[in-house]
Formats: structure tokens, sequence, C-alpha cells
């Protein structure tokens, strides 16, 4: 399929923003500057809403980053860390994403997911053949299900231009900078 974008599109950004933070960290060892994706990923068109799904942890320590993420327009959305006997942790938004971007559907003209996450294709094949919705997935190639990155009608590979979208990179540095 042909990706359309123009100015009047309506778009909503869907942000995973564990599944990019760990990808970072792992692939980079370096942070995700989510500002720049979504102005990225936006490309000039309607933006209904943009929202980052955060778990909120024992110390309390994503409240830079929740500040960071309002600063630059983006919505977080935030659940509490779920810690079950014996010690074993869970922090899943996959359900909330999914629940959000199919209740914006009817808004949206495009969704932008930003997760490599493969639990999201059927929410994708959903969104295309029900919602009518083109949907774009922007995530790190590296660490992204293939069948993901098959299934949506665009992806964009974080991989191919990384240090356009990490923080504490000398393209990040000079852009901010400026």
């Amino acid at each position: 399929m042909t990706v359309i974008k123009h100015p009047g599109q309506r778009v909503g950004i869907f942000i995973d923003s564990q599944n990019l933070y760990h990808s970072a960290k792992n692939l980079y060892r370096k942070r995700v500057n989510f500002g720049q994706l979504v102005k990225d990923g936006l490309a000039g068109r309607t933006l209904v809403r943009a929202l980052a799904y955060v778990v909120k942890t024992e110390s309390g320590e994503e409240q830079n980053f929740i500040d960071a993420l309002e600063k630059a327009g983006i919505e977080a959305k935030i659940k509490d860390l779920q810690i079950f006997f014996g010690g074993a942790k869970k922090a899943d938004w996959d359900v909330g994403i999914a629940v959000d971007a199919i209740n914006l559907s009817p808004k949206l003209d495009a969704v932008i997911l930003i997760s490599g996450d493969g639990d999201f294709v059927p929410l994708v094949e959903y969104l295309k053949h029900n919602k009518g919705c083109q949907v774009e997935v922007m995530a790190f190639g590296k660490s992204s299900s293939s069948r993901l990155i098959e299934t949506a009608d665009n992806f964009t590979d974080l991989d191919k231009n990384p240090r356009r979208y990490l923080m504490g990179s000398p393209e990040y540095r000079k852009r901010t900078l400026n």
C-alpha cells in the first residue's frame, strides 16, 4: 500500500515508551528523543493526540521523563508497576495502548505506533481492515518484530539514523544548541 501523507490528515500517535526505552538502552546505551520521534512521524500532518504510556516505579524516578514528555506536547498515561508475591514485577501497557488506539480510530486517518512489539500485530490488522486507518510503525528495526514490520502500512527503522532519535548523540547536542 502506498502511504499517503498530507497536511489535513488526522494523526494519532501511540508510544510504547518501555519498548523504546529498552531498545535504545540495549542497542545504543542511550535514551530516546521522543519529541523528535513525534515530529518526524507527524511529518507536517494534523496531530489529534500523542500519547506515551509510562510505568510508574517505586522510586518515582520517571517524573523527569514525564515532565519532558509533556513539555514536548506528549500526554503521559501512567500506570503503577505491579509487584507480585515472590518479587516478580510486571509493567505492560499493551492492552491500554490497543484500547486507546481503537477508541480514537474514528477520529483518525493515520495511526502511528511507536513500538517494535509483535503483540501489536492484531491491533495493526484491526485498525487497517476494520477502521480504515493507515497504520505506521516507528521503532528500532534490530529489536522489532518482523511480522509487525510486514503488517504495518509503513515502517520507519530508527536504526537507519539512530543519532537523530537518541539523546546524548552528537546530532542531538547540535539540534538542542541551535
